[in-house]
């Protein structure tokens, strides 16, 4: 009885672990190593190309902090944004692009930190040709979340 209850459990987390969908799982070929499902996309209003947002830390009273991961596909990038409080990225694996406007435009990739200041607009996203793969923190959300501003033109995005 204990060995065929444990032997359900353990078929059960196979299929639920091989029904999540990842980003990628080819890291042979270079592709991104997703480390969380893929999650809902993002709104076109907001991306320009495929990004997906998974959540990970909930809003609430307690820790006032938001964290979630986002995958941008490859092109893919945020509209230029705001966060009253700030943003901490994580970039764990892939490679792209931040931007602070009036600075130039950094290359980012898998092991990066990146400190996006209150209140100044930014963007962040993929490469033209890897994807992007971050953790997002945003902290002293009593402040407010985001405020989304206008796309990321080609002319930014490539400069």
């Amino acid at each position: 009885m204990k060995y065929s209850l444990f032997a359900a459990f353990a078929l059960a987390a196979l299929f639920n672990l091989g029904c999540q969908e990842k980003a990628s799982t080819n890291a042979t070929d270079g592709e991104i190593q997703a480390i969380f499902p893929k999650g809902e996309q993002g709104p076109a209003e907001n991306f320009t190309g495929k990004a997906w947002n998974y959540g990970l830390v909930e809003n609430d009273t307690i820790h006032n902090t938001v964290v979630g991961n986002v995958y941008f596909e490859p092109g893919a990038r945020s509209n230029w944004h705001t966060h009253p409080a700030g943003q901490i990225l994580i970039i764990t694996d892939g490679e792209g692009f931040h931007q602070i406007k009036g600075q130039p435009r950094q290359t980012i990739k898998k092991g990066d930190v990146v400190k996006c200041p209150p209140n100044v607009m930014h963007w962040h996203g993929a490469s033209p040709t890897k994807g992007l793969q971050q953790l997002y923190i945003v902290p002293n959300t009593e402040k407010g979340i985001v405020q989304w501003l206008q796309p990321v033109s080609e002319e930014e995005y490539s400069n």
